[in-house]
């Protein structure tokens, strides 16, 4: 199976305001997928929907090679699901809600739970209420890996945690996918660590994928330009154009995508000069992305 996850054509509406149209993504197997996107974009009801937790309005979703909702029970045996807000029940201890779930996975490791408790210092006999958004976080990272899942879809995993708790969680999970071969799809705003542990990038915003693509591609291939004699006809451009606009002078600045170094040619055929192409990091590729897809503020005021 070369892709854990195949979503096609895809939509649901919630509502009247907000509405996933015409989803199309796919997650390979054994990759780390980050699913960026502002709160609000849609990711969680994504995820809701590749689980069976929502029915789609049309579209097809294939998980784990199983049709969902169809087939979804047969997937879910295999996913460990970390949802964005503690779902336990508050007055079990650590150790009661470890055997409460390690009943329903047939492939439940008792030993890997043992040590992932140990090594996350979570005490076996403290009550789910009583522990920290940290400890919290921990455990549900614990039940997730503790039964041998194929899929990991996390929500938001290390939302509010302190740097050394998210340094833990992250390098259990890490472990396991080393080790196990593993597909996460990973739902995150914090851009700086997806890329760390990111190998395949999802975009979306207000319902839409805008981009998907390697890791790699998505962090190289958005490039920021200044050009001198900047062509007023923009012909047949080698890249996708996200936004241009006057820097100093007659010089532009461009923000391109799908930038290679050939391109260059293209300014000295349209007579202009490239004079610098610059490298962008994650979050300033997700905010021009962002900012292309969306339609142009209007001031309160100006003429149209």
């Amino acid at each position: 199976m070369s892709d854990a996850i195949i979503v096609r054509n895809v939509t649901y509406r919630a509502g009247k305001e907000f509405a996933i149209r015409d989803l199309a993504m796919t997650v390979p197997t054994g990759s780390v997928y980050g699913f960026l996107g502002p709160n609000g974009s849609g990711k969680t009801t994504t995820l809701r929907l590749l689980l069976g937790m929502l029915p789609v309005d049309d579209g097809t979703i294939s998980v784990l090679g199983h049709d969902v909702p169809a087939g979804v029970h047969k997937a879910l045996a295999k996913i460990g699901y970390v949802p964005e807000r503690l779902h336990l029940y508050p007055t079990l201890t650590v150790e009661e809600t470890m055997r409460y779930h390690a009943a329903f996975y047939p492939d439940w490791d008792n030993a890997r739970a043992e040590n992932l408790r140990r090594g996350f210092a979570l005490r076996a006999e403290q009550a789910v209420e009583r522990l920290s958004k940290g400890e919290s976080g921990k455990l549900m990272m614990l039940l997730a890996l503790a039964h041998n899942p194929d899929l990991l879809v996390l929500d938001e995993p290390t939302d509010g945690l302190d740097p050394v708790v998210r340094r833990d969680v992250l390098a259990a999970l890490l472990e396991y996918v080393s080790a196990r071969g593993a597909t996460v799809l990973i739902s995150s705003h914090l851009i700086h660590e997806q890329e760390r542990i990111c190998d395949h990038v999802g975009v979306m915003d207000d319902g839409r994928l805008l981009a998907e693509m390697p890791m790699a591609a998505f962090r190289g291939g958005i490039k920021r330009l200044r050009v001198s004699k900047a062509p007023m006809d923009r012909g047949d451009l080698p890249f996708t154009l996200l936004s241009r606009g006057v820097s100093a002078g007659r010089e532009e600045e461009w923000v391109v995508r799908g930038w290679q170094p050939a391109m260059k040619e293209y300014f000295v055929t349209a007579e202009s000069e490239l004079r610098e192409v610059i490298d962008l990091d994650l979050e300033e590729s997700f905010v021009e992305l962002l900012r292309s897809a969306r339609p142009p503020v209007v001031v309160a005021g100006e003429e149209n």
